[in-house]
């Protein structure tokens, strides 16, 4: 399975991106699926998450700003990030919910002050 994460740049605070991941290779569908982010000098960290039921969760610091929604039939999976915050910036990967696929390469998300 090859994820292809893209949609990041640079933005200024209180702006808004949408992030995009293409699963691709040994894979039917996406149901359950996780987006990440891995700050310079900090662990990933699972931002938020959507499980096969439609239920999805969020990270305390970006509840209520980041909503996560899944196309099954292009087998892609997006990050809405509105209000987004300097402490946003970091690369973003997506991944299961329990990151069993290898990481893509990531998108880049610059949020300035």
């Amino acid at each position: 399975v090859q994820l292809v994460e893209a949609g990041g740049g640079l933005v200024q605070a209180g702006g808004s991106l949408r992030l995009s991941c293409v699963a691709s290779g040994s894979i039917v569908s996406i149901n359950a699926m996780g987006w990440y982010r891995q700050a310079p000098g900090k662990q990933r960290e699972l931002v938020s998450a959507i499980t096969g039921g439609g239920s999805t969760n969020y990270a305390d610091s970006v509840k209520g700003r980041f909503t996560i929604s899944i196309d099954n039939a292009k087998k892609t999976v997006y990050l809405q990030m509105n209000s987004l915050k300097p402490e946003d910036t970091a690369v973003y990967y997506c991944n299961g919910p329990n990151p069993i696929y290898g990481w893509g390469q990531g998108t880049q998300v610059t949020v300035s002050s």
